[in-house]
C-alpha cells in the first residue's frame, strides 16, 4: 500500500482552511517517500470546489458526487471506505474536527485501520507513518507506530500545519476526475436542518498577528488585568499559557498549546513562559519569539529569537505604546 488520500472538507459550497493543511501534511509525506498524493471530496456539487484543491503537489483530485447538499456523516463514511479500498493508500488525513469525528473513527473501526486522532504531527519513520499526539491530558507527548497496519488514518489537528496555496488551472494542475463511487441517499441518517453560528469566544488569537502571551509568572486576577491594559496599549491580543486557564485566571478561548490553539503571528511575546513542550508545539511557528523569564535555563529561550533574563513586570512596565 502506497499514497496519501486527503479527505476535504466543504461547508456552504466552500472548502474549509483544514482541507489545505492537510494537503500541506499529504506533501511532507510524500516527500519522505509516502507516495502520491491524492484529495476526495465529497460533496453535493463537487465540481465547484474541486480545482482548488488541485494544490501544488497533489496527484488527483477525485470527486464524489452526495445526494444531500449538506455533510452527513454517513453517506461521508461510505465514500471514504470505499475510495481506501479501491486506492488502498498507506496514510488518510482527516481533521480533527466536528465533521470528521462524525465518520472518521467509525471508519477505521470498520476497516481495522491504524487510526490517531488530535494528531499534531505526521511522519514516514523508516518506510512507515508515525504519529504525534498529546497524552495524559496533554502533559506528555507520544509517538505512535502501526505495526501490522497497511493503512493509517489520522484526525490532524487545525493549525499544526501551514495551508497550501489553492490549486488552479495552470499546467500543474492536478487532474480531477470522478471517483465512481455511487451514494444511497437511503444510507443517510440524519437530516440537515440548517446552521447556527455557536458564540464565539472574547477573542480569536489564532489571527492576531502580534500576541502578548503570559504564564505562570502571572499568579493572581491584578498581574492579568495589568498585562491585558499593556496588550492593549502595544496592540496587542493577549494570549496565555495553560497554568493560567486551569486556575480559572483566563479562558480557554486565549490558550495556546497543545491542548488550546496552534497560533502563528508575527510576534510572540512570551512574559514568565517557561516553555514546556505542550506549550512550544502550538506558538513555535511565531516569524519573532521574544522570552522574558527570570529563569536562563527555562526552554522556551530553545526557540526564542531574542530573549532576556528578567522580571516580565519590570520588563512589560517598560515597554513603549505601538510596540508592534
Amino acid at each position: 500500500m502506497s499514497g496519501v488520500l486527503v479527505v476535504a472538507e466543504t461547508r456552504k459550497g466552500e472548502v474549509r482552511d483544514i482541507s489545505y493543511e492537510l494537503i500541506t501534511a499529504a506533501r511532507a509525506l510524500a516527500e519522505q517517500g509516502g507516495g502520491p498524493v491524492r484529495v476526495l471530496v465529497v460533496d453535493g456539487d463537487p465540481s465547484a470546489v474541486a480545482g482548488g484543491l488541485g494544490a501544488e503537489g497533489v496527484e488527483e483530485v477525485l470527486t464524489v458526487t452526495s445526494p444531500r447538499a449538506e455533510f452527513e456523516p454517513h453517506l461521508q463514511a461510505e465514500a471514504v471506505s470505499a475510495a481506501i479500498a479501491a486506492l488502498e493508500p498507506a496514510v488518510v488525513l482527516t481533521g480533527h474536527t466536528v465533521d470528521a469525528m462524525g465518520y472518521a473513527p467509525a471508519v477505521a473501526a470498520k476497516l481495522g485501520l491504524g487510526f490517531a486522532s488530535d494528531a499534531f504531527g505526521v511522519a514516514i519513520e523508516d518506510g512507515a507513518p508515525a504519529v504525534r499526539r498529546g497524552a495524559y491530558g496533554d502533559r506528555l507527548v507520544a509517538s505512535l507506530a502501526f505495526p501490522g497496519k497497511g493503512t493509517t488514518l489520522v484526525m490532524l489537528r487545525a493549525g499544526a500545519y501551514e495551508a497550501a496555496a489553492p490549486g488552479g488551472d495552470g499546467d500543474g494542475a492536478a487532474t480531477v476526475r470522478d471517483a465512481g463511487i455511487a451514494l444511497d441517499a437511503s444510507a443517510a441518517r440524519t437530516e440537515h436542518l440548517g446552521y447556527r453560528e455557536a458564540e464565539a469566544g472574547d477573542v480569536d488569537i489564532t489571527k492576531a498577528p502580534f500576541l502578548l502571551s503570559i504564564g505562570r509568572g502571572v499568579e493572581d486576577e491584578d498581574g492579568v488585568s495589568e498585562l491585558e491594559q499593556i496588550a492593549d496599549r502595544l496592540h496587542a491580543t493577549l494570549s496565555v499559557s495553560r497554568p493560567l486557564v486551569d486556575s480559572g485566571l483566563a479562558a480557554s478561548s486565549r490558550q495556546v498549546g497543545q491542548s488550546g490553539l496552534t497560533v502563528k503571528p508575527k510576534v510572540y511575546l512570551a512574559l514568565g513562559i517557561s516553555g514546556a513542550v505542550q506549550h512550544l508545539a502550538g506558538m513555535r511557528k511565531a516569524d519573532t519569539i521574544i522570552a522574558i523569564n527570570t529563569d536562563p535555563e527555562a526552554p522556551i529561550f530553545q526557540v526564542a529569537h531574542y530573549g532576556a533574563v528578567a522580571d516580565l513586570f519590570d520588563v512589560a512596565r517598560a515597554l513603549p505604546g505601538h510596540f508592534a
